[in-house]
């Protein structure tokens, strides 16, 4: 992965771990790098250094809740969002939508759209 698609996936870490457990459910650490690799053909992935702080941090602001079970002899921890994670996974989707739509009239600016006047 190149270095400007990492600098964009750190500022949208967020908004990916929420709309994954979304659409999800609940999904464990792994699990969940696994379908930024799988959904990008590749072009992203996601390092358990970046992902973890995260995933502690939206458990610490009330927007995940963890269940850990027992898989092969080991403990694993699942994550699932709140109803007040949910509702922020639909709210920061928006604005990742919007924040898009903006960048697409900088970088393609419509012929009528006349800078610095």
């Amino acid at each position: 992965m190149d270095s400007a698609n990492q600098e964009f996936l750190r500022g949208t870490l967020k908004t990916i771990v929420l709309q994954l457990l979304a659409q999800q459910g609940r999904m464990y650490g792994y699990e969940i790098t696994q379908a930024v690799e799988e959904r990008t053909g590749g072009e992203l992935t996601l390092t358990f250094g970046a992902l973890y702080p995260v995933l502690h941090k939206l458990e610490a602001e009330g927007l995940l809740i963890t269940q850990s079970q027992e898989v092969d002899g080991r403990l694993r921890k699942y994550y699932r969002l709140t109803p007040t994670g949910s509702a922020t996974a639909i709210r920061k989707a928006s604005e990742f939508e919007r924040f898009i739509q903006l960048m697409q009239l900088l970088i393609r600016p419509s012929p009528d759209v006349a800078f610095g006047q």
